[in-house]
């Protein structure tokens, strides 16, 4: 199965006083894996946000495995677990890159509603036809 790929130097406002890097960014890098997807492979969604889509992520989780220390260098790698009439559900791993080779750092998964605001409210909506075809080969459709 292929894998989306995205690829982040950590820097020091990433880590704690204890100079590993906050759990919370590994959640960010979830974000800014799928933006990136969206801007590489579906721009047609992107102008779909303005128009009223929603992507909403329903769920969030990651699991670590080793540290992470400023300046390491993360590969994110995301693929499609699953999608359904309105929903996706991606999953991410994190490796550490370096001159030995990669390591398995963390593993996440994050669920996603493709939602239309109408008024006030949000209504489910399918999953944009651009966006399943961009995510075939990424995973189980």
């Amino acid at each position: 199965m292929r894998y989306f790929e995205y690829r982040h130097l950590v820097a020091f406002e990433e880590t704690n006083l204890v100079g590993n890097v906050y759990y919370v960014n590994h959640l960010r890098w979830q974000g800014r894996c799928r933006e990136m997807f969206l801007r590489e492979h579906a721009p047609g969604v992107l102008e779909e946000l303005q128009k009223g889509l929603a992507l909403a992520t329903t769920h969030c989780a990651c699991e670590y495995f080793a540290e992470l220390r400023a300046f390491d260098e993360v590969i994110v790698r995301m693929r499609l677990a699953s999608i359904t009439q309105n929903r996706l559900e991606l999953e991410f791993d994190y490796l550490r890159a370096g001159a030995g080779g990669e390591e398995l750092i963390a593993r996440g998964r994050q669920g996603i509603a493709c939602l239309r605001r109408s008024g006030d409210q949000t209504v489910p909506t399918p999953v944009p036809d651009e966006l399943r075809e961009a995510l075939r080969p990424y995973g189980a459709i």
